[in-house]
């Protein structure tokens, strides 16, 4: 091998200038502003990957609280086909017990029958099942279908054609409604 001169070995310090300040060499300047740029460059990548992050896992947590609302939802109305087909069974009952004769009224078995239809809107209730309340309130679309139109106050309910329901806050079921047209009785 052969020595190396001592200018070569020496390639990377500072030399002194005829003022007698150091100044660095001009290959050492150009690493140190490409290491400048590129520290700025991983800053702003980590920046953006960091930002990224913080997006993804607002989205996780916003999909996680939004899947739970809808498997509440979901828990909550799935059985609401099943009561909406239970609604016709209650609405014969109740036809039933008003077209019984007075005197068939005080049998064992009428009681019985009204034992089992009480026993039923239990059942309903505790599924969160209630009833729309309409005759003699302002008819809402949103509640009530209207048949028909008759005698009595303008917009007001004045007959139940066929009770409505609903599970919480959500109608299964408008209430058949004759709404009043304004012409008094």
């Amino acid at each position: 091998m052969l020595p190396r001169e001592p200018e070569e070995e020496q390639n990377n310090e500072i030399k002194e200038t005829p003022t007698g300040e150091t100044e660095p060499e001009v290959a050492e300047i150009e690493d140190l502003e490409t290491l400048k740029q590129a520290l700025t460059e991983a800053k702003a990548k980590a920046e953006a990957n960091l930002a990224g992050w913080q997006r993804a896992q607002a989205d996780f947590i916003n999909y996680k609280r939004r899947s739970e609302q809808e498997k509440e939802e979901l828990t909550k109305f799935a059985n609401a086909i099943l009561m909406l087909n239970l609604l016709p069974i209650l609405d014969d009952l109740e036809r039933a017990f008003t077209s019984i004769p007075p005197r068939l009224a005080k049998l064992s078995w009428v009681d019985g029958i009204k034992l089992i239809e009480r026993k039923l809107w239990a059942t309903l209730e505790a599924q969160g099942v209630s009833p729309i309340k309409a005759l003699g309130e302002p008819f809402d679309p949103q509640l009530h279908e209207a048949v028909r139109q008759d005698k009595g106050k303008e917009g007001i309910v004045i007959e139940e054609v066929q009770k409505g329901y609903k599970i919480d806050d959500r109608v299964i079921r408008p209430t058949m409604v004759v709404v009043g047209n304004g012409e008094e009785d």
